[in-house]
């Protein structure tokens, strides 16, 4: 087909969640994949929780690498702060999972085309009316009623409909992470190692994948990436705790952590996911928030295009119902991860001394970020309405 009523640009979580949906609701949709297999690299912690995930699909077996129930919290004193999840978790498997979330858009009608590299938007009347791209060296150019920009943090698709989605140096991380074999680590908790010397302005983690593996992996701050790399403190940390851990797999990347983008629509074209900025900015989490974003997206394409009005104005439904299901919750995580970043290595030591305490039946992220603001008080409100609950 040379005419769509949907075009969706990437095939991650929130691309293929959108596809899914705009299909089973009736519109002829075709998503494009840069990459040669959904799924593929692998540019994530791959962790989330069972909750979100079956806002949207019932998780399948083959998903799950392992499947979480407690958290783990290290100083850089060394003090370990553990404690039951009250919402179980998963760390999955992203090529199962995201391979498997495309079969259910494709299932449900929406046409997949991987290897396809847009390369420009088509505009008329500073509207998007579809996209140029190129497959096995052949260029194309497609048109659609709307198009959904789902293709990560840079979003060229947004930068090319003159849409703002530049990145300060200080909202973003540099990532590198590490999937390794031959470790013994409890396969039922995910841990986390805090301080500016472990990782500045980011922290640690350690996320078990079952059968002696897991993804471990380190960010740094944007500003500190300028001077400190990421593998590097990575490096260093595996030789210390994991000598013995053969890698099996390698991967850098930038992780947004700032609030959602302002403005996440224009005529003709919406954002979501990673390009939106739909990423937890405390803990660099962004899977249930894309797939969130990536329906309600949908569902907003779906509304317009039967109205037959794909204006700025008339897309403006799917900024307002992300901003009251998850938007106002980011910018309060936005406030409170600026908190973090300020907190020096005693900060941390302290406030794990004082958690010590507790038993741990009653510690909690709630209990630990409370005690947090006792040191930045001015996040306390923030800290209270974002946890409530955990």
């Amino acid at each position: 087909m040379k005419t769509f009523d949907l075009i969706v640009v990437g095939g991650g979580p929130a691309g293929s969640t959108a596809a899914y949906f705009a299909a089973k609701a009736g519109l002829t949709v075709l998503m494009l994949e840069k990459d040669r297999d959904i799924g593929m690299p692998v540019r994530c912690g791959e962790a989330t929780s069972e909750a979100g995930l079956r806002q949207f699909f019932e998780p399948e077996p083959s998903w799950i690498a392992s499947t979480i129930h407690k958290i783990s919290m290290q100083s850089p004193g060394g003090t370990k702060i553990t404690f039951e999840s009250k919402h179980k978790g998963f760390v999955l498997h992203r090529r199962i999972f995201d391979y498997q979330l495309a079969n259910y858009a494709a299932k449900a009608g929406a046409e997949i085309l991987t290897k396809a590299y847009v390369y420009d938007v088509i505009m008329e009347n500073d509207t998007v009316v579809g996209v140029k791209y190129e497959h096995l060296g052949k260029k194309f150019e497609v048109r659609s009623k709307v198009v959904i920009a789902a293709d990560g943090v840079e979003s060229r698709v947004g930068r090319m409909a003159g849409m703002r989605t530049a990145l300060k140096l200080g909202d973003a991380d540099s990532c590198f992470q590490y999937t390794v074999s031959n470790i013994d680590i409890d396969e039922e908790i995910i841990q986390f190692y805090l301080g500016k010397k472990i990782a500045p302005g980011g922290y640690l983690w350690v996320f078990p994948k079952g059968n002696g593996q897991a993804n471990i992996g380190l960010g740094v701050n944007g500003f500190d990436s300028k001077n400190i790399k990421a593998i590097d403190l990575l490096n260093k940390f595996m030789q210390e705790q994991y000598p013995k851990a053969s890698p099996l797999t390698s991967v850098c990347g930038l992780v947004p952590v700032s609030h959602t983008l302002k403005k996440i629509v224009s005529n003709g074209i919406m954002l979501t996911g990673d390009a939106a900025r739909m990423v937890n900015p405390v803990t660099g989490g962004g899977i249930i928030a894309g797939m969130h974003g990536g329906k309600l997206a949908a569902l907003t394409a779906v509304e317009a295009i039967a109205k037959n009005d794909v204006s700025a104005q008339n897309l403006k439904p799917y900024e307002d119902k992300w901003d009251k299901a998850a938007g106002t919750n980011h910018r309060r995580l936005y406030r409170i991860a600026n908190a973090l970043a300020t907190l020096e290595d005693d900060d941390f030591n302290k406030i794990a001394v004082s958690l010590e305490k507790y038993p741990a039946e009653e510690l909690s992220l709630l209990k630990i970020f409370t005690q947090f603001a006792m040191i930045r008080p001015k996040v306390l409100i923030d800290v209270t309405k974002a946890y409530i609950g955990f």
